[in-house]
């Protein structure tokens, strides 16, 4: 059986109701945060998400296939939103970055991708200082039920995603940008490897291609996209604000 942790996760094992696990302080981030440009973003969120980050869709095999996240910096390994080692209070904090240490992961077995998932935590967080979140007779503490709704809710969320960029994929609205300025100082900017959906291409959908749009709430999610790129300029004043590194 083989397991595949997610970007930023290191050593994930199973999670084993009968074992303690430290989890994280209020507020407290994991350290992929604060050294990634970029974070996962699932549908729902999409309609918060827009308010406070550009959000755009990547591309991991040369636009075969494509995943929503939101930029969060300007450089490899900048997170503008982190300071002192804390998420800015003022905006939204996605939950791929909440869920942590736990997560859902598909399993493989003899080569072959496994329809179940599996409920996985970064095997450093289990310890004997930790805190049980079920008890002996196997029912979950009231520490445990948001941690499991929000990895249930998130995974199905992550399953909309998954259709929602199949689907702009198939109907050829997605397009590569990149993002060309100077920030402060006079330095060169330019961030590659991003897709944005070409507006003009979706007066050229036929009549069945617009509806699915709409009932899936796909448009919706396709103009809070749209929107959300003008958050590049606030990521670039943010840019101005930070100071250089020593």
């Amino acid at each position: 059986m083989q397991i595949s942790p997610p970007y930023g996760y290191k050593d994930i094992v199973p999670f084993d109701r009968t074992k303690k696990v430290k989890l994280p302080h209020a507020g407290e981030l994991p350290g992929f945060a604060g050294s990634t440009n970029a974070i996962p973003v699932s549908y729902v969120e999409f309609s918060v998400a827009c308010h406070d980050y550009p959000l755009v869709f990547a591309s991991s095999d040369n636009g075969k296939s494509f995943s929503p996240v939101a930029v969060i910096g300007l450089a490899n390994g900048e997170n503008l939103f982190v300071k002192n080692g804390k998420w800015d209070p003022q905006v939204y904090l996605p939950a791929y970055v909440r869920r942590y240490p736990f997560c859902m992961s598909r399993v493989t077995m003899d080569g072959k991708e496994q329809d179940q998932r599996l409920i996985c935590v970064e095997e450093a967080f289990l310890a004997e200082d930790g805190e049980m979140l079920f008890d002996a007779a196997g029912a979950p503490l009231d520490a445990w039920k948001p941690i499991e709704q929000l990895l249930r809710e998130y995974e199905a969320d992550i399953e909309r995603s998954r259709e929602m960029c199949g689907i702009l994929a198939d109907y050829a609205l997605l397009e590569q940008f990149t993002l060309q300025a100077q920030v402060s100082g006079g330095a060169a900017l330019n961030l590659s490897g991003m897709y944005r959906v070409d507006e003009k291409k979706l007066e050229f959908l036929n009549a069945a291609q617009h509806k699915n749009l709409i009932k899936k709430g796909i448009m919706g999610r396709i103009y809070a996209h749209l929107i959300s790129l003008e958050n590049f300029a606030r990521l670039m004043n943010r840019k101005g604000q930070t100071p250089p590194a020593a």
